[in-house]
């Protein structure tokens, strides 16, 4: 294409050698004590994933300035990217535990209060939103696409969709996408399912639904290794205002769409549920409150922010 961009006021860029690239950071006014231990580094990495937080330390990427701050070293971002890739490995196990905890609940209420075969997997059992795919859709879709022994004996011959009108809700859980079980946490039971649940974990009723689907959101970025600093949970749910004033004793003050807002509401329903010991006081106890990692956790800024908020 000779150097065109499809998109409009955006040029092709050129593949880099790792050498290259760490000669293009410093370059851009970035102190590297070991050349090769960077490239190492980005060789392991991606270049791509590191210039997320990079760009944080440079002057005003979003104008095209890319140039590092004065003093900026290689370690000081590797620091804030190893911690953050410390805290995703951190949240794994015990996100793993409330998820199976949600499950455990999710099918005890609605065998208890629906029947445990058939009701739940009626259309009318849910109350779906606009054009989006109907619940009931999504949980066939889960339970057909499972390999698993007692599901596949449900399953019917010659491509039909097989009946499960008998497979028992504590079975079909178990098939289920952790987004699908929010879905059905959400809008099951005419919109009582969610309360029912948050009572038999034992935590608030209010806006239950939406922290469990903050909860899908977070394991997500963990699953696929995406970045938690300064990054703002667009839809990160109603802590409890008594979990949040607790939080805020022990890691400092943030912001409502912040991770660390997500995390409180995690620790919450993990502790309540017996699965889990909460993860913010540990993270606390590791990280300063000023420091940059938990900066950028508690008060997600974009890097337009950043630069205008900090001297150059």
């Amino acid at each position: 294409m000779g150097g065109a961009s499809f998109f409009p006021g955006y040029s092709m860029k050129p593949s880099l050698s790792w050498d290259a690239q760490v000669a293009l950071m410093t370059g851009r006014g970035l102190a590297i004590d070991d050349e090769a231990v960077c490239a190492e580094f980005l060789a392991a990495t991606n270049y791509y994933r590191f210039s997320g937080y990079a760009r944080y330390f440079q002057k005003a990427p979003h104008l095209g300035d890319d140039d590092f701050r004065s003093g900026t070293t290689f370690d000081e971002i590797r620091a804030v990217y190893d911690a953050d890739e410390a805290l995703r490995t951190a949240l794994v196990e015990p996100l793993a535990r409330v998820e199976i905890m949600l499950r455990s609940h999710v099918a005890r209420v609605i065998a208890d209060e629906h029947g445990p075969y058939g009701r739940y997997l009626e259309q009318d059992f849910y109350t779906d939103v606009g054009d989006r795919e109907p619940t009931v859709e999504s949980c066939l879709r889960d339970i057909e696409r499972s390999r698993d022994r007692h599901i596949l004996r449900y399953k019917g011959v010659g491509g039909d969709r097989a009946d499960f009108s008998e497979l028992p809700v504590w079975s079909a859980v178990e098939a289920w996408s952790f987004g699908t079980l929010s879905k059905v946490i959400e809008r099951g039971g005419g919109g009582s399912l969610a309360d029912s649940i948050a009572t038999s974990i034992g935590v608030a009723k209010a806006g239950f639904a939406y922290r469990v689907r903050a909860l899908v959101y977070l394991r997500n970025r963990c699953a696929h290794h995406s970045r938690l600093w300064h990054h703002s949970v667009i839809d990160a749910g109603p802590t409890p205002n008594n979990v949040r004033k607790k939080a805020k004793r022990e890691a400092g003050q943030f912001e409502p769409r912040s991770v660390l807002d997500v995390i409180a509401s995690f620790d919450d329903m993990a502790a309540r549920g017996g699965v889990a010991d909460p993860l913010l006081p540990t993270l606390a106890a590791e990280h300063d409150r000023a420091s940059e990692f938990m900066q950028g956790l508690a008060k997600p800024q974009s890097p337009r922010d950043h630069a205008r908020d900090t001297p150059r």
